[in-house]
């Protein structure tokens, strides 16, 4: 005979207590469901098994026996050696993701996250964070970009590094991302850069008010737009908003982004075996951001883009630190403890005391600018790569003579016919008159 635990038969004489006062019209069938804790179907189909069956009729078949649904206890023990002898360093949904991808294990995230929580490998949930109102989206791309640095141990060792990401707001796709040894002014403009390259003109970029940026006269207070950084003159240029963040939560998108960058990439880096900051660009450039657009990124509200091609000449100057200095008398520029000589050039005879620009490039050379012309192009060092231009030489293979002043052609030192050519049209009509007078005394 069957056996029935204690526990289910005091459960089932509840449940018939209950039954027998609706059949005996004390209670109606919806009240009776509602004190048992089911719905009016169940509590009915339960009143036909019970005239069907009886007291068996009510039972739970299911009791007892093991669910179709249930894991087996090898695949549970897999996934908990996965995670803790390969990707013990992942988060919940990034471990998801690869038992899919490399393992093949199709099993849903959430029972993933309460295996791993139930045996200590994951954390549970935060409480509640105070509740606060998303700002929309931008309709199209292209209207505003987001740009960041964070700060991190990339390679889970020692070394601190800063990742440099552009996204979208529209979309949140990534423009650009690369490990750098510090955020400052050369790093950002190459990321910008970048973006003006691959993709075109952006209407407004929003970042932090870091040093780089804007110039805040008062920690913590409002920035002072009357005095532009190198990256604020750039963007002026082009005629790019820049937009300053005055918490962590008004960028929140971009905060969010680097919680899933944190989250992964130091993983993925370890598991391709990637140490140098050369590999990891690589891998980003090459793979990485297409992946992680893939996953993350998102249609825009509409079509169409916001992106205008840029086709200026003159980015090398755009994106580059600009140093105001005065030509000395000999035509040097002193910058930075170099001397810089500006060669002679066809614009004017000398330079000396002109304001002119000299313009630091992201790739390491010097160029001296006055007004759109450029005047001497130099190493980091300061040595000249402007070629020096040499006078063309006559059809004998000499330089051609200097030209004697002109109260020389006046003195009576006499001359030959070889002197002709260095005469002045001056001299030679003075003498085509003189030479008529003395032919018409004559006469």
């Amino acid at each position: 005979m069957e056996h029935i635990p204690e526990a289910e038969v005091e459960r089932l004489m509840r449940v018939r207590e209950v039954m027998l006062q609706a059949m005996a019209k004390k209670i109606t069938w919806w009240q009776a469901a509602e004190i048992v804790g089911v719905s009016p179907r169940t509590m009915r189909r339960w009143k036909w098994q019970y005239d069907q069956h009886g007291f068996r009729g009510i039972r739970d078949k299911r009791k007892g026996k093991p669910s179709w649904r249930k894991v087996p206890m090898e695949e549970v023990n897999r996934v908990l050696a996965l995670y803790r002898t390969q990707y013990y360093d992942l988060n919940v949904r990034h471990f998801h993701e690869k038992l899919h991808e490399e393992h093949g294990l199709n099993w849903s995230y959430t029972w993933v996250k309460n295996i791993l929580q139930g045996a200590g490998l994951a954390k549970r949930s935060r409480s509640r964070q105070p509740h606060r109102k998303r700002r929309p989206r931008k309709s199209l791309p292209g209207m505003m970009l987001h740009i960041d640095g964070s700060h991190h141990r990339w390679f889970q060792d020692g070394r601190w590094y800063d990742l440099i990401v552009i996204l979208d707001d529209a979309t949140s796709e990534i423009y650009y991302a690369q490990l750098v040894d510090d955020e400052c002014t050369r790093t950002v403009m190459a990321a910008l850069r970048h973006v003006v390259e691959t993709r075109g003109w952006f209407a407004s970029i929003y970042s932090d008010r870091a040093g780089h940026f804007f110039q805040t006269p008062k920690a913590g207070g409002l920035v002072d737009t009357r005095q532009l950084t190198q990256v604020g003159r750039a963007m002026k240029e082009l005629g790019t908003r820049m937009i300053p963040a005055y918490s962590p939560q008004a960028r929140g998108r971009s905060e969010r982004s680097f919680g899933t960058w944190q989250g992964r990439l130091p993983q993925e880096l370890r598991l391709k075996q990637f140490t140098t900051l050369e590999a990891a660009n690589d891998f980003l450039r090459q793979s990485y951001i297409g992946e992680f657009n893939r996953k993350f990124a998102r249609p825009a509200a509409q079509k169409g883009t916001a992106f205008v091609p840029m086709k200026r000449p003159d980015l090398d100057r755009v994106f580059s630190i600009h140093h105001e200095r005065v030509v000395n008398k000999d035509n040097t520029v002193r910058w930075d403890n170099l001397l810089l000589q500006i060669e002679p050039t066809r614009l004017r005879s000398s330079m000396a005391d002109l304001d002119v620009i000299v313009y630091q490039h992201l790739d390491g050379t010097l160029s001296i600018g006055y007004g759109p012309h450029t005047v001497g192009r130099y190493t980091a060092s300061g040595e000249s790569l402007t070629p020096t231009r040499r006078r063309p030489p006559t059809r004998e293979g000499h330089r051609l003579p200097l030209r004697p002043k002109r109260s020389a052609l006046r003195a009576p030192l006499g001359f030959t016919s070889a002197d002709a050519p260095l005469w002045s049209s001056r001299t030679k009509n003075q003498d085509a008159t003189q030479t008529r007078k003395n032919s018409n005394g004559v006469r």
